[in-house]
């Protein structure tokens, strides 16, 4: 019988060698043994990912970082997801793979305008699977942002079991660390 965790890296294997059409990049995702292409993210989206590492970077204490991009793994699980930002040890970084997924203690995804249930539906089934104590939606489309946080078992299975919404121009409590939403751009122009 085929384990999870090979269905899970020949699925890897496989997503490496394809050539996307435009307009996705050679970025991939796992998840429910199926390829996720990404498509290139767009300077707004971008922009906030890069805003918000700066903004969080002087929170954390030494030997933790705030970095935008780098795909995380929980093999066993088969799930690989690229966030657009993530907290972790600097140590975790220490590797020619994806990085933990037990090692993140945040995960912060700007919508996408073309696939917003990835973010909202997907990723809310997976990050507590992988274990990530944290999960923060940002939504350029809307000007909100979503966070969740505190895992427990639902129907067998791993959840966020708190969530709060949040508008732009919010300061969002994730921990101890504190994330202010005002100036995040959004799509069409607003913001900084």
């Amino acid at each position: 019988m085929t384990t999870r965790e090979e269905i899970y890296r020949h699925l890897r294997e496989y997503a490496a060698h394809l050539t996307p059409p435009p307009p996705f990049s050679h970025r991939f995702e796992i998840s429910g043994n199926t390829i996720v292409m990404m498509m290139s993210p767009a300077g707004r989206h971008e922009r906030a990912a890069w805003m918000l590492a700066h903004q969080l970077q002087p929170q954390l204490p030494d030997g933790v970082i705030a970095h935008t991009g780098g795909d995380v793994e929980d093999a066993s699980l088969g799930i690989l997801r690229r966030p657009d930002l993530v907290v972790l040890p600097f140590a975790a970084t220490d590797t020619d793979d994806a990085f933990p997924a037990d090692a993140v203690e945040l995960a912060v995804e700007i919508v996408s305008p073309s696939n917003p249930e990835n973010d909202y539906q997907d990723k809310i089934r997976d990050y507590p699977a992988m274990g990530i104590p944290h999960y923060l939606i940002i939504d350029p489309r809307n000007g909100t942002a979503h966070h969740h946080w505190r895992i427990v078992t639902k129907d067998g299975r791993p959840a966020y079991d708190n969530h709060v919404a949040y508008a732009f121009g919010d300061k969002i409590p994730v921990g101890s660390w504190t994330v202010d939403t005002a100036g995040l751009p959004r799509y069409g122009g607003e913001g900084a």
